[in-house]
């Protein structure tokens, strides 16, 4: 459909902000995205839908629009629900790259758009998919009770007799039509195992599996935005190619999987897949008509933009737990995190007016072949092993706010207060074995081969206090779990060596004056005198005191070692002779 067409659909309240003159470009797919850089999952020919949350200050505006244009968008639409009206930086950057931009009232939820274009490209096709976004449509606008994937579902149940479920990446349902049994949790693992192990290779979909060699289940991936954006195409006509019976993991339009493990998308790839929901059909789609293909792909797609709503709610938790994190790795003062754990209570605790416990989850998912680890699929990773296995329904991740900065993703996890517990709450709260049970068999199938995740548990801690601790003791317990083989592994704070167990748990401010008080005089020197001081200190320490080893690895003669301790001695008034001095310089180099 062309841009002017949205233009002209009273419906979509869109304004047009600039580009009148390029409003007869077409467009070819949808994509929502709030990244600095969303130019690797675009392919040309997008209406990109953003809230803008990707920018910080004006000058994040030239750059955005630029990798847009390099990547073949067709237009930009930007929503005002953010920042109340589209900065004008923003319309400067489009014009001066002739990119068409509108404005998105904020009235107006992105899924209207979205939905609206998959309906307009698709009208050429039969109509069956038009009907059932439209009805799929009215349900939605109709109240809660006829709202979310199971509204779909039926949808499939009545109108084409298909029973139909909707599975988490580890094989959690999520959704079921009302009509027949649910489907058992055994089965729910060894589809989502088969689907993992499947898109890591070059097999088209849809995968089809006969479990006890009488079911027959065939299994559509339903690509989300989620941390990597989302691209919505329309299924293709019976005339073009590729086939509909042939496409890659994420449906019509895009290309069978070799990209998922080499090229320059592979890494890409693997994240995404670790992070699809699934259509589980039960019926063998490998005799279906196109017509029939083409209309299960577009109810992917709606329950792609379910999917996407139940990540724009989880977007306040996310950020309410990136900034208690970034509190707590920049040293703040224990008031300070606090008052910032006051504000995300209401959206966190379990229970309104409860004073929690907080526990600490650190994850890391790390390629084959080397790199650093990848903080946004482990993110993803997180959120979903955190969910209590036995819970349903799309919106299981309430009250799990996870972060993820650099390698690594952390988890802020609230274990309500219980009437007359010790403060401690020694024995309660989340343990490492027992979060992977329900989860390891899908996410082996789906690491084999190219990855693996590790994920570390702290003790329960009381207070804002204690955070730093026990972040720093998850970082160290995931660190235990890397050390072990296997795909996906985890440990917990009680594997930890005792001095490892007790240093995250000494106050910031007695670990600053202890440090500072030690070290501070060598840093000094060492500033001054480019002496090496501090480098020395932790090599003697390594080599047990050993003058002959400690020289060897610093390539110095044993009288300039001699000399170098002597001076350490002089400046700390330690005498490194003695075990107590030595334990103490061991433990400040620890916690500096």
């Amino acid at each position: 459909m062309r841009l002017r067409a949205l233009l002209e659909t009273d419906a979509l309240g869109l304004a047009l902000l600039g580009g009148e003159d390029e409003l007869d470009r077409t467009v070819h797919r949808v994509m929502t995205t709030d990244l600095r850089d969303p130019s690797r999952y675009l392919s040309g020919g997008e209406l990109v839908l953003s809230g803008l949350a990707w920018r910080r200050d004006a000058a994040d505006s030239e750059p955005f629009v630029r990798r847009l244009v390099k990547a073949g968008v067709v237009a930009l639409a930007a929503g005002e629900a953010e920042l109340g009206t589209v900065p004008e930086d923003l319309v400067v950057a489009c014009a001066r790259h002739r990119l068409p931009l509108f404005a998105v009232h904020e009235s107006v939820a992105f899924a209207t758009v979205t939905e609206h274009v998959v309906r307009q490209v698709s009208g050429e096709r039969a109509g069956d998919l038009a009907a059932v976004v439209d009805r799929h449509r009215r349900l939605m606008t109709s109240g809660p009770a006829g709202s979310g994937p199971d509204a779909v579902l039926d949808l499939l149940g009545t109108d084409l007799d298909l029973r139909a479920w909707v599975l988490s990446p580890t094989g959690r349902l999520i959704a079921g039509s009302e009509a027949g049994p649910r489907l058992p949790d055994d089965v729910c693992v060894r589809l989502a195992s088969e689907q993992l192990a499947a898109a890591r290779g070059d097999r088209g979909g849809p995968l089809r599996v006969t479990l006890d060699d009488r079911t027959t289940y065939s299994l559509f991936p339903v690509r989300g935005g989620g941390l990597t954006g989302r691209t919505v195409t329309a299924a293709p006509q019976a005339a073009q190619a590729p086939h509909p019976a042939q496409p890659g993991p994420g449906g019509p339009g895009t290309p069978a999987s070799p990209e998922l493990r080499d090229g320059r998308d592979g890494r890409d790839g693997r994240e995404t897949v670790l992070s699809d929901w699934l259509l589980v059909v039960e019926a063998d789609a490998g005799d279906w008509a196109e017509e029939r293909l083409d209309l299960l792909y577009g109810v992917t797609q709606l329950i792609a933009v379910e999917r996407d709503r139940r990540n724009a709610a989880r977007t306040v938790r996310r950020r309410l737990a990136q900034e208690v994190l970034e509190l707590v790795q920049a040293g703040a003062a224990p008031a300070e995190v606090a008052a910032r754990l006051r504000v995300a209570a209401p959206v966190l605790v379990p229970a309104p007016g409860a004073a929690p416990h907080w526990q600490v989850v650190v994850a890391r998912v790390d390629w084959d072949g080397g790199g650093s680890g990848d903080g946004a699929a482990a993110q993803a990773l997180l959120e979903e092993i955190l969910v209590d296995p036995s819970s349903t329904g799309p919106e299981h991740s309430d009250r799990i706010a996870v972060a993820h900065t650099g390698d690594e993703a952390v988890a802020l996890v609230p274990l309500p207060a219980v009437a007359g517990e010790h403060e401690g709450a020694e024995g309660r709260g989340l343990l490492a074995d027992v979060l992977l049970e329900s989860v390891r068999e899908p996410l082996t199938a789906g690491l084999d081969g190219d990855g693996r995740l590790t994920l570390g548990v702290s003790a329960a801690v009381h207070s804002a206090e204690g955070l730093r601790g026990a972040l720093e003791e998850a970082r160290h317990a995931r660190r235990v779990a890397a050390a072990r083989p296997g795909r996906v592994c985890a440990a917990g704070h009680h594997e930890l060596a005792s001095h490892v167990l007790l240093l995250p748990f000494v106050p910031d401010d007695v670990r600053r004056a202890f440090t500072a008080r030690l070290l501070g005089p060598l840093r000094d020197y060492d500033r001054r005198h480019r002496a090496e001081l501090i480098p020395t200190l932790e090599a003697f320490l390594d080599c047990d005191g050993s003058w002959t080893r400690c020289a060897a690895r610093l390539h110095l003669h044993v009288n300039t070692l001699r000399y170098r301790v002597g001076r350490i001695e002089q400046l700390t008034g330690r005498d490194l002779s003695r075990l107590e001095d030595k334990l103490d310089f061991f433990l400040a180099l620890r916690m500096s």
